[in-house]
């Protein structure tokens, strides 16, 4: 499997613990990279630690939804390195559930830890890539954000807001040499199914032309190139890999 060049790289990954943000840092780190993971959960950090293994990896117990949390762990960070490379891959789905029936709580924790963490890391991080003329930032939305699952609303409307935060915060740093992109992946076998019913994840899958789902390394491998200085002139875009539902 290819590794990209990210020697002499720092990167934030958050939700780095499981799922997609663990599969990127476990790349990363073989290609090169410094990676900071943080999640909330201080057992699963120290499980990745533990998994991973590496001198490369440290990781922050960050909330994501709480700017106050984020922009004190970045500082810490930026006060020994520089911060070339920000994922954001923290998220939650919520209830499957119609939407005038979801709960008004639940509707506001999906929407600030999928769209408001996200805004919260770039607005903490992207200071420091201008001041280093830097920076490669990519935003994990979903394939929901562009088409909308049925029962699905909350999550669907927080990564659409994801994918609008993306397009317009690439054009704002077009000319600092920080590229800003979104991938839109359909389901992958990660824990984030278990927040689902079997009944939606069956929904989802049947709108899959290639009639699986998406394995987790192939959505790294995007998001690898887009993190490096290989990509040079792609910004402010939405790269899917939804394995045919979604082609614009």
């Amino acid at each position: 499997m290819h590794n990209f060049d990210l020697k002499n790289k720092v990167a934030i990954i958050t939700g780095g613990a499981q799922g997609f943000g663990l599969d990127i840092a476990k790349r990363f780190i073989k290609s090169g990279s410094k990676v900071r993971i943080w999640d909330i959960d201080e057992a699963e950090l120290k499980n990745a630690s533990t998994e991973i293994n590496s001198d490369d990896l440290n990781y922050d117990i960050v909330d994501v939804s709480n700017f106050k949390e984020v922009k004190d762990a970045v500082d810490k960070i930026a006060k020994n390195s520089n911060i070339d490379i920000l994922i954001n891959s923290a998220g939650i789905t919520g209830p499957t559930t119609e939407l005038w029936n979801f709960k008004i709580d639940d509707w506001s924790k999906i929407i600030e830890i999928n769209l408001n963490g996200t805004f919260y890391c770039c607005k903490a991080v992207v200071p420091h890539m201008i001041k280093n003329n830097y920076g490669r930032i990519v935003n994990i939305a979903s394939v929901s954000g562009k088409d909308g699952n049925a029962n699905a609303s909350a999550y669907s409307s927080s990564k659409a807001g994801v994918i609008g935060l993306t397009k317009s915060l690439g054009k704002e740093l077009a000319l600092n040499n920080i590229a800003v992109n979104a991938v839109t992946p359909a389901g992958a076998n990660t824990r984030i199914l278990n927040q689902m019913s079997k009944e939606h994840v069956q929904r989802m899958l049947s709108k899959v032309p290639k009639g699986r789902m998406l394995e987790v390394h192939e959505l790294t491998s995007m998001v690898c190139w887009l993190s490096s200085e290989e990509n040079s002139f792609s910004t402010a875009a939405v790269f899917d890999i939804s394995g045919g539902r979604s082609t614009y």
